[in-house]
């Protein structure tokens, strides 16, 4: 994994390469920003909050701990995700780091690679098994290896490219499934345990806590899911992707998809919640519906706004302060129709301020297809009413 598969938002490819180029920069200017504020903190104070927390979270065994106790709650549910994929020639270089260890090109030129997973539900000798889409996308053959030894062929009931989320199910008796949490009430600073198959590695345990919440792809660098995900310092290398975090009492409370390449303690998980609903959409119709605006925008701070106003091919001069900046809006889209404009800043959405992409993100999946934002914009020191119904996300730009 790395940060290139995992990208959000209510966004469009349809970009100039100009504005491409300039969204990429000031991605990266607020990305490096933010990385130096978030090490100067965490350096500060790591220690001291883990010193504090050991004689009330641990037991006096170490034989004994919470992390064990989890481990030994769960590991029987966790799985390794082996697929294969014929191949007409060499393995792309991009494919390489994302599943696992994968073989290269052998003289059937397949390529083979492994991921991780887990057993949501287990009911009537069926089990449902939540996995990333890019670790099954593509695949011609899934198998799923279990703790006890057996190798079970499954079945990709449905894949979801803008969440990363897949589903397969496999036919067994007596598996186990996870507890599940509620990924909404995860806080800073809670315990997290990740559980996969890095590099091939079956049930390598890692421990972290969570970093941080909400991250958008805004907040990564990457341009094209549609998460608000998890931030972990818990270690996730390649061949962990679709594992599960795991809270401290042993729930699951969200899947590992990606790090930043280059960096250490930056990983990332999607919601467990988040995952839940587009399982069962995948479930009941192998599909999932997202709708989407069809702009591209970042939330505005001091430092944004400096960096916009003092960029050399920049068309956009912004006075705001604060608010959500659209950068690009794409022909023919929901905002398009609408006459929202790059340079609008938008203040309000359904009468709640708006100062984070994510919030006005789950405003849209709300609504949902067909519904109605009431957008408030500023723009030429004047405030400007939109309505904008969302449509549903083109195939195209979901996958």
């Amino acid at each position: 994994m790395t940060q290139s598969r995992c990208r959000l938002d209510l966004q469009v490819s349809n970009q100039p390469p100009s504005m491409h180029s300039f969204l990429r920069k000031l991605g990266t200017q607020v990305v490096t920003f933010l990385a130096i504020v978030s090490i100067l903190f965490i350096g500060a104070g790591s220690n001291t909050a883990q010193a504090a927390g050991v004689n009330s979270l641990f037991p006096s065994s170490d034989s004994n701990n919470f992390v064990t106790a989890v481990v030994e709650r769960v590991e029987g549910a966790v799985v390794q995700v082996n697929v294969s994929r014929a191949m007409g020639g060499d393995i792309p270089a991009a494919l390489r780091p994302f599943l696992g260890r994968p073989q290269g090109r052998s003289p059937q030129s397949v390529l083979r690679g492994i991921g991780s997973g887990f057993v949501i539900s287990s009911a009537n000798s069926m089990g449902q098994i939540i996995t990333n889409a890019h670790v099954v996308d593509n695949a011609d053959m899934v198998t799923v290896s279990f703790q006890d030894g057996r190798i079970l062929e499954g079945k990709v009931l449905g894949k979801d490219l803008v969440t990363d989320v897949a589903v397969i199910e496999v036919q067994g008796d007596n598996l186990p499934a996870v507890s599940v949490g509620d990924s909404d009430k995860v806080r800073q600073g809670q315990w997290a345990i990740a559980i996969g198959n890095p590099l091939g590695l079956q049930e390598t345990v890692t421990v972290g806590v969570i970093s941080g919440t909400e991250r958008s792809s805004a907040d990564i660098g990457v341009p094209d899911k549609r998460v608000g995900f998890l931030q972990t310092d818990a270690a996730i290398n390649p061949g962990n992707s679709g594992g599960p975090l795991l809270n401290a009492q042993g729930e699951v409370i969200g899947v590992n998809t990606a790090i930043i390449r280059g960096t250490q303690g930056l990983g990332f998980a999607i919601p467990i919640n988040t995952v839940q609903s587009v399982a069962r959409q995948l479930i009941a119709t192998g599909t999932v519906q997202h709708p989407y605006i069809g702009v591209q925008m970042v939330a505005l701070t001091p430092q944004v706004k400096q960096f916009v106003n003092q960029a050399p091919n920049s068309k956009i001069r912004v006075e705001e302060d604060n608010g959500i900046l659209v950068v690009q809006v794409g022909k023919g889209t929901p905002a398009a129709k609408a006459g929202l404009r790059a340079g609008d800043v938008i203040s309000e959405v359904n009468q709640q301020p708006m100062n984070k992409v994510n919030i006005l993100q789950r405003l849209v999946d709300q609504v949902g297809v067909n519904g109605q934002l009431d957008v408030t914009v500023k723009r030429d020191d004047r405030l400007v009413a939109l309505k904008i119904s969302p449509e549903q996300l083109p195939m195209a730009e979901a996958q």
